[in-house]
């Protein structure tokens, strides 16, 4: 079958996006991927991303990750003229993206409601910490603080010891990642129903509440059942043995038990003990949980005379899921990995391809823009007077 060109699924579509950080340039940097034009309007200073860390050739690894195929522009929005631009921009777009501080944009005199009463066909969006409406509306929002104020972080970690606060965030920007993938579907959502009806729409993506979302089988739990969940580490509030263990040659390994079946395997063929699958301290899952501690016990002493590999031939036999904890360097060379190659002024900077693949096709995406790199060629274009 002849592999479809995804990249330019889009292609015809014109974004604007007046974005910083993370979450809105996760958005736009998918629209690019499928082939719309993105023109990324940025402080005459830059996108404060740019500056995160030198980390990518000497540039920002985030920047390099969440801007590549888009056109840069600076633009001082409080210049009348250079707000004329932007405005010009608009009444070409397809779609406007936003993630400035709460109330910036309106602040600059000029609503997306009205953009959208002047403009039917455009659709909006933005992104901010906590949505339009509520008593949080104007707070300031990053990562971290969602992580907290969604709980996030109260279930991530170890268990508390004295003089221990166990409680950690979690690794990835996940609150501004959900968020640009939430406001990338919303899109694509208002993208369809414009199809039909010809009519744009604004869109309102909140930090908060994409995350929050991600929450809702620990929240249902709470509601319902009032129970409040625990910080487990590697392991799991309700299911045993899921979690790590140590092996013979001191590396780590991952197992995760969904069902009876995988459980009685497990016993046979890993453990060599089949009598553990029909033993009531272990027979159900309910029963492996009720005797944590010991289950356990017996499953690392097992572990202990292996060596991974060896382990995982066993596992492989059993058909019981495994994961390997990967570091950096493994991550790295691990057989999995796509890749797409970024051009910066640099030089080509290599970074981990999208999850999602089309027809088997890797898109080959544009390079990553300097500050400005587009702004007289896009001034051209858009100055209409």
């Amino acid at each position: 079958m002849e592999k479809q060109d995804s990249s330019q699924d889009l292609d015809g579509l014109l974004v604007v996006t007046i974005e910083q950080a993370v979450a809105a340039p996760y958005t736009s940097c998918r629209l690019a991927d499928a082939g719309a034009r993105v023109i990324k309007v940025e402080r005459p200073e830059g996108d404060f991303a740019r500056n995160y860390d030198t980390n990518a050739l000497g540039n920002s690894a985030y920047f390099v990750w969440l801007n590549r195929g888009k056109e840069s522009i600076a633009l001082d929005l409080k210049n009348k003229q250079d707000f004329s631009i932007l405005k010009n921009i608009i009444s070409k777009a397809d779609i406007l993206i936003q993630n400035l501080a709460p109330g910036a944009f309106d602040r600059l005199g000029e609503s997306l409601e009205k953009l959208r009463l002047e403009f039917p066909s455009l659709i909006t969006c933005s992104i901010s910490g906590f949505g339009d409406e509520g008593p949080y509306k104007n707070q300031k929002a990053y990562d971290m603080l969602i992580q907290a104020e969604t709980g996030v972080i109260e279930l991530t970690g170890l268990p508390d010891k004295e003089d221990f606060d166990g409680r950690a965030k979690v690794g990835p920007s996940i609150c501004d990642i959900s968020a640009g993938m939430t406001a990338y579907q919303a899109i694509l959502q208002a993208l369809i129903k414009r199809g039909i009806t010809g009519k744009g729409r604004h869109i309102s993506v909140s930090m908060f509440n994409s995350l929050a979302d991600w929450m809702n089988p620990f929240y249902l739990g709470y509601v319902y059942n009032q129970k409040i969940p625990k910080r487990n580490g590697m392991t799991h509030p309700i299911i045993v043995p899921y979690g790590a263990y140590n092996c013979k040659d001191n590396l780590t390994l991952l197992i995760a038990i969904q069902n009876d079946r995988e459980w009685s395997n497990l016993c046979k063929i890993v453990l060599c003990d089949e009598t553990m699958a029909t033993d009531k301290r272990f027979k159900m899952n309910a029963d492996r949980v009720a005797n944590r501690d010991l289950t356990e016990k017996i499953i690392q002493e097992k572990f202990l005379e292996f060596e991974r590999e060896d382990l995982i031939m066993k596992l492989e036999e059993a058909s019981v899921a495994y994961g390997r904890i990967s570091d950096m360097e493994q991550l790295k060379n691990h057989p999995q990995n796509n890749f797409l190659e970024i051009n910066t002024a640099n030089g080509n900077v290599k970074v981990l391809g999208p999850g999602a693949i089309h027809d088997n096709f890797i898109p080959n995406v544009n390079k990553m823009p300097e500050l400005n790199e587009h702004g007289d060629v896009i001034r051209s274009e858009f100055d209409l007077k």
